[in-house]
């Protein structure tokens, strides 16, 4: 597909996607919310993509929606009650498929990463930030509420209370904030973050797919779960994992102290 907001490239098993619209701070409309959602089921179909890099072109990941373009620009919002919620919610399926497919998802977050944009960070499974990397959950000082995912992410990394500060006052966090809460995993240098979500994703690519999928469908799937559906389900897939050719490479390679060559079957 020819993408209008994203750039792509793919190399070595690694998708690298950049939303491409700096001269709006990365801001998404409509259509470039679907472009992220089509791009994921692209990822997930083709069997050479490994892991996905997401990051921003210029100094924003990305700045949320672009309400002109999604609600109209009249004061009343320029949209009926239906309207806006179907614009929401086909949106919405980007960050579904991000944590739907079990393909891992790096954020490479260059710089600001507010509203959407924020969500969008959130649903990706690893998150390496600019210690320039700036978050907020902006929608209250809009007179609006999370959306893209956030209500459901945020909470899950630093608590309900915790969650609800930073959406009730908007506040805008820097890297080191967001590292302590446990929102990124990592703060690079501004001119290696791309660089260090790549390298991330490329021992990723490198590694037994099948163990890493399915590691990514259990947990998930376990903040759902009881723990005894948890543990049923760690058994199917180490039953899967354990037959596999990439588990008979990972043992043969440990004995004849070789690093192992995974070919994701």
């Amino acid at each position: 597909m020819d993408y209008k907001y994203l750039l792509v490239e793919k190399d070595q098993g690694i998708m690298v996607v950049t939303i491409n619209r700096p001269d709006k701070l990365n801001a998404l409309t409509a259509e470039g919310f679907e472009e992220l959602a089509v791009m994921s089921e692209d990822a997930a179909a083709d069997d050479s993509v490994r892991a996905i890099v997401l990051t921003g072109a210029g100094r924003a990941f990305c700045a949320g929606a672009d309400l002109s373009g999604l609600l109209g620009s009249g004061s009343g919002g320029g949209g009926t009650f239906g309207d806006v919620r179907e614009t929401v919610r086909l949106g919405q399926r980007s960050v579904l498929n991000f944590r739907r497919i079990d393909k891992p998802f790096i954020a490479a977050v260059n710089g600001d990463a507010v509203g959407a944009g924020f969500g969008i960070c959130l649903a990706c499974d690893v998150r390496f930030a600019s210690e320039k990397a700036r978050f907020s959950m902006i929608f209250v000082r809009r007179g609006l509420v999370p959306d893209y995912g956030g209500s459901y992410f945020l909470p899950r990394l630093v608590g309900p209370s915790k969650a609800l500060e930073l959406i009730w006052t908007g506040e805008l966090i820097d890297a080191e904030q967001a590292l302590r809460l446990g929102i990124v995993n990592q703060v690079v240098p501004a001119d290696n973050t791309v660089e260090a979500a790549i390298a991330f994703a490329r021992g990723l690519a490198e590694g037994p797919t099948l163990a890493i999928r399915a590691a990514k469908r259990t947990v998930y799937q376990s903040l759902e779960m009881t723990i005894d559906a948890e543990l049923d389900l760690e058994a199917n897939n180490q039953a899967v994992c354990l037959v596999s050719e990439d588990a008979r490479e990972g043992v043969a390679a440990f004995l004849e102290k070789r690093k192992p060559v995974f070919k994701g079957r």
